[in-house]
């Protein structure tokens, strides 16, 4: 059901919002959506963060609009899944929510669902890999007998107790078919403290190309924003002018990389910010 493929976006970058826009006049998201249209920007995650809002018969007329204004559309499931949960009935009630927000989101027309896997908890790191490993296969074969192409794409982490560096992310999607990676450079650089190079940021593509093949760079489904962070990670989103993060040296790279997909804003001035990432890439663009 999705209306918009990636092989339309390669070695293009569109840029978009997590969520309606702030400025949005009305407060819905096909509002939403043609504001971003207004705006001129590109993309929108729809965000079912605190619960699947939309209907299969809402959702259809989400995708009609995005359609239109040709928003490419993604979505963020519910932030209290946790495929790592130490109660059964607690992982039985994450892959229900995942699976719902995929469902409705495909029906919006939506390319993938962004989601965090979960925590270590009490496991280790090895243990905790396999079990989200196998929850999210559960998923995705659900999925498939819906007859639903929307990719599953796990999220890299901004803290060290939550599952989602790097390695396990791309280890996730290398694993089977359906299931793409969300790399938030915001959550890698507060996670470590440092990725915030050029040199660190070409090193990450570098990786997504070694572990996933060339092609993924065509797909990428990226997150910034500014970041503040402190020993044990992320504490929260900030604009983009509030932070360090180097976001220029990330745009760099990526048209460097020829790379192409979708970045969304987390930032607090979430719209503001798109434009001016989508600004800053466009002049980068066009000094090659």
């Amino acid at each position: 059901m999705c209306f918009m493929l990636y092989s339309h976006l390669m070695n293009t970058i569109l840029f978009g919002t997590a969520g309606i826009p702030l400025s949005t006049p009305g407060s819905t998201t096909v509002d939403g959506i043609h504001h971003l249209h207004t705006l001129g920007l590109d993309a929108m995650e729809i965000e079912f963060v605190r619960q699947v809002y939309l209907t299969q018969n809402t959702a259809l007329a989400v995708g009609s609009a995005a359609r239109e204004y040709n928003i490419h559309l993604s979505a963020h499931a519910p932030y209290y899944l946790n495929l790592n949960a130490l109660e059964p009935e607690k992982i039985a009630k994450s892959k229900a929510i995942l699976f719902r927000a995929a469902y409705i989101g495909s029906f919006a027309g939506a390319y993938n669902v962004v989601f965090h896997p979960g925590y270590y908890l009490k496991n280790t790191p090895e243990d905790t890999y396999a079990v989200i490993s196998a929850n999210i296969a559960e998923v995705r074969s659900k999925l498939e007998e819906a007859n639903s192409s929307i990719k599953l794409s796990p999220e890299t982490s901004g803290k060290p107790s939550q599952f989602g560096t790097l390695d396990e992310i791309l280890g996730l999607c290398s694993a089977r078919d359906g299931v793409t990676p969300c790399i938030d450079f915001a959550h890698l650089h507060a996670y470590s403290g440092k990725i915030n190079t050029y040199k660190e940021f070409t090193a990450v593509l570098d990786k997504i190309e070694t572990i996933l093949g060339k092609e993924a760079l065509g797909k990428l489904h990226l997150h910034v924003s500014g970041i503040h962070y402190g020993p044990k990670g992320e504490l929260k989103h900030l604009p983009l002018d509030e932070s360090d993060f180097n976001y220029p040296e990330l745009l760099k790279a990526l048209v460097d990389f020829n790379a192409g997909g979708v970045i969304i804003c987390e930032s607090p001035a979430m719209e503001a910010d798109a434009l001016v990432l989508k600004t800053k890439y466009n002049q980068i663009k066009s000094e090659i």
